[in-house]
């Protein structure tokens, strides 16, 4: 079911509401034929559909409109003050039409006997609903933001693991002391530079472990610190270029995405004095630019490309902008988006915690849904009876949604507090306990 479609029924139910609670407060459902009931349904229902569908757009207007981060109460004052002025003058039009083209109204009689008190049941109404829409609405938007922050910290968790992981493979490091240990022979000053660049690599590592965005600056610097380490491995085998300093100081980046990128192209290249490996790191349109020259290994183990998912996936959970790769028959460039967000600093919890927490929401979660429905229920359901009471008391039909709708709570209760919360759980590791004593 598109989203129209849902618009039109969530229109037609508002209306059906509406009317019940418009005929309940007045003279009770005495109607003198049914054709007079279709009649009244039906302007209730175009009511709804108008003022519905007319702050709908509006509503759709100000999402638009580019909001500073802490407007959310002009937000709000903005759009329940502008959807009931939208609704009074759809009230004020709809009443007008159906005085000129259903009663037969002229415009001066229709002015004359027009009075503010006419408009207090639809005022109240429609203040109702839009609060209520309002409520709802941010409400939801404030519980996709927790899951999003949720998702951010297991994501970041996991790729500054993974980041650890490529910094310590063991094949980089045995390399790593190979020259270290020919250095310490044949030149050791270069064998302590080497050294120092070495430990540089891994404190920024440390460093940057609870950040989820960098300044470009440092990251570039870092970069620097990366190349010359390889340089000293590979001699002249390796060219770089990096600038000094970003073009704006603002910029940021997800931090360690340029070691994993250049260690892949380590990873994946022929590097001779021949053929050296030739890398540039350049800013290009609102991207920063990771290029190298392409000469792949003729026997290399297949690549999971861990680096490159875990840099693609922490930028969508960032940004809205995508990391670009493009591949050539000389050159290989992975362009990273440059955001202006602030550096936000993440909870150093493990993956564990993050797996608790996640679980500990949903939760919490669960039982906000299921007490909301137990005070829907309490509410609502004294209100069929009233209804039922003042409409057809000889045919109690209120007992249907009350029991239908109680054994539903009652389902949810038990999966929350009761057994049926965690049976599949147990169930498996009873099977697999069984099994395990059998072999």
């Amino acid at each position: 079911m598109n989203n129209h479609s849902k618009n039109i029924i969530t229109a037609f139910i508002i209306g059906t509401i509406i009317f019940l609670i418009a005929k309940v407060l007045s003279d009770g459902f005495q109607f003198e034929s049914f054709n007079q009931f279709l009649v009244e349904f039906s302007f209730y229902q175009l009511y709804s559909f108008v003022l519905g569908f007319s702050n709908l757009y509006y509503f759709r207007y100000l999402e638009m409109r580019k909001w500073e981060e802490n407007s959310m109460a002009k937000r709000i004052s903005i759009g329940v003050l502008g959807a009931l002025l939208i609704s009074l003058v759809g009230l004020f039009l709809l009443r007008l039409l159906t005085a000129l083209l259903y009663n037969g109204q002229s415009f001066g009689a229709f002015i004359k006997n027009e009075r503010i008190e006419h408009y207090n049941f639809g005022i109240w109404i429609s203040l109702t609903v839009i609060i209520t829409f309002h409520f709802i609405y941010f409400y939801n938007k404030y519980q996709k933001t927790k899951v999003k922050e949720s998702q951010i910290v297991a994501k970041t968790e996991s790729a500054k693991f993974e980041s650890l992981k490529n910094q310590l493979d063991p094949h980089f490091l045995f390399n790593s002391l190979n020259v270290l240990t020919s250095l310490i022979g044949e030149n050791p000053a270069q064998a302590e530079k080497f050294t120092t660049m070495l430990s540089k690599v891994y404190r920024y590592v440390l460093e940057q472990k609870d950040k989820d965005l960098i300044s470009l600056d440092e990251e570039l610097k870092f970069a620097r610190s990366y190349m010359q380490l390889l340089q000293m491995r590979f001699e002249d085998a390796v060219e770089y270029a990096i600038p000094e300093t970003a073009s704006n100081p603002e910029l940021k980046i997800v931090p360690l995405s340029l070691q994993l990128l250049l260690e892949n192209a380590v990873k994946h290249n022929i590097i001779t004095s021949s053929l050296p490996l030739q890398i540039k790191i350049y800013e290009q349109q609102g991207y920063l630019c990771v290029e190298n020259s392409l000469n792949p290994k003729s026997s290399l183990e297949k690549s999971t490309k861990v680096g490159l998912k875990n840099i693609t996936q922490r930028y969508e959970l960032v940004s809205s902008s995508k990391v670009i790769i493009e591949k050539g028959d000389h050159k290989f460039i992975v362009k990273l988006p440059l955001l202006t967000q602030k550096i936000q600093i993440m909870r150093t919890d493990y993956m564990q915690e993050n797996t608790k927490y996640l679980r500990a929401k949903k939760k919490v979660d669960d039982l906000k849904g299921f007490y909301a429905s137990l005070l829907a229920y309490v509410v609502i359901i004294p209100f069929f009876v009233v209804l039922n009471y003042k409409t057809s008391w000889h045919f109690k039909w209120f007992w249907f949604p009350m029991f239908g709708w109680g054994i539903g709570l009652i389902i949810q209760a038990f999966n929350i507090f009761g057994y049926g919360g965690n049976w599949e759980a147990r169930k498996i590791k009873e099977i697999m306990e069984k099994e395990n004593k059998y072999k």
